[in-house]
């Protein structure tokens, strides 16, 4: 059986709460602080400390600032502090991903680069804890695959650096948005889910609740209080799968038999089907009724985006129907993306990687493309350059 870890998400999220779950599930506090020591990172102490609330018993984790300053980083300071360290391969790249997810919105939001935008989520020590802490605990734990509920977000806002701004912020729904996060409304007039959170769903977690053998259940309480039980709800179990080691999801196949539309309506089809969360979308040659030319339209979609892209299909093309067929399980391999130096530029690369090794590398087409025509060499000697930086 394959390990897996569900969000409940019935109160929000935070970074702290997502690792006060772990910590309440039975993450020792002892491997948390051995496992971020790893990291050349001080002025800090972590303390676990049992709560009830409302009825429910869980943890609340404590990151206690004990120095006198801390140092302003950006996103080179912490690649730097995080792939410098002595944690596992897996760990450093997945936390490179969620702080390049941060930065790359924040640098969107504030009309500035990915490397010289100044972060507040960031910049601050408990953050650091959070995400490298929460990845990290998630290796302790070996756990294989994480899910998520949909996201309850508040309203009103709230008070930032920036000064006052809606709820929810504007780093949380862009990070939500890349995903295609599901989301639902919630009573809460206030922030309910952080921005470090929201990074760290992004990446790590299958929006759908999983079949699954449920062992241990952890609750991690937050800083605010609701008349609720302010609360990240974790579920540690199994998947009843042979696939033991692999990633794997479900999905489904949405089909339809087309042959009285133009290519370039399938086309614009295609590029709108994939800006719906579509996995993949692809276009097979067929011979329909009356001798006609024709195509088959096939998408691959997680469950929960199945009645969006089918209505979709229904309004942007002329087919009176579809097919939808489960797939039960599909094998997927893990991918990291990450950018990389050339002698031209940045380039972004997506890394797969299989039970923790690295298996091919490639580069994004659109960046070394946009090289290539600048600097008026060969594509080829982009990729090339791309590959190599990143060995």
């Amino acid at each position: 059986m394959a390990k897996c870890l569900y969000f409940d998400l019935f109160s929000g999220a935070s970074g702290d709460m997502l690792l006060g779950a772990l910590l309440d599930l039975g993450l020792a506090l002892d491997d948390l602080k051995q496992a971020l020591a790893r990291m050349d990172l001080s002025g800090y102490e972590l303390e676990t400390e049992r709560q009830i609330r409302h009825g429910l018993t869980g943890t609340k984790l404590h990151v206690h600032d004990v120095a006198t300053a801390h140092p302003a980083r950006h996103l080179s300071d912490v690649r730097e502090l995080v792939m410098g360290s002595s944690l596992s391969r897996p760990v450093k790249t997945t936390s490179m991903a969620v702080f390049e997810r941060l930065a790359r919105v924040e640098a969107n939001i504030h009309g500035s680069t990915i490397d010289h935008v100044h972060f507040h989520e960031i910049s601050a020590v408990d953050s650091l804890v959070d995400i490298v802490g929460c990845i990290a605990g998630l290796e302790i734990l070996e756990v294989k695959r994480v899910y998520s509920s949909p996201v309850p977000l508040g309203s009103g806002t709230i008070e930032t650096a920036h000064g006052l701004i809606p709820v929810p912020a504007p780093a949380t729904l862009a990070l939500l948005a890349e995903v295609a996060a599901p989301t639902r409304p919630h009573q809460a007039e206030t922030e309910i889910v952080t921005p470090t959170a929201a990074a760290l769903l992004s990446e790590l977690a299958t929006f759908e609740r999983p079949p699954m053998r449920v062992q241990t259940v952890g609750y991690g309480f937050g800083q605010k209080d609701f008349p609720w039980a302010n609360a990240v709800r974790a579920w540690l179990g199994e998947l009843p799968t042979p696939l033991v080691g692999q990633n794997h999801d479900q999905v489904v196949v949405i089909e339809c038999n087309i042959d009285d539309t133009t290519g370039e309506v399938m086309g614009y089809s295609m590029e709108r089907l994939f800006q719906a969360g579509a996995l993949d979308v692809w276009f097979t040659s067929a011979q329909m009724k009356k001798n006609r030319p024709g195509v088959i339209l096939s998408v691959l979609a997680h469950p929960d985006r199945a009645e969006t892209i089918a209505r979709l299909i229904l309004r942007e093309t002329s087919t009176l129907g579809l097919r939808v067929s489960p797939v039960l399980d599909r094998l997927v391999a893990e991918r990291q993306f990450r950018q990389i130096e050339t002698p031209w530029g940045p380039v972004q690369v997506k890394e797969k990687w299989l039970t923790g090794e690295l298996i091919a590398v490639s580069p994004e087409f659109e960046d070394c493309a946009r090289i290539a025509r600048e600097h008026a060499i060969p594509l080829a000697q982009v990729f090339e350059a791309a590959i190599a930086a990143t060995r």
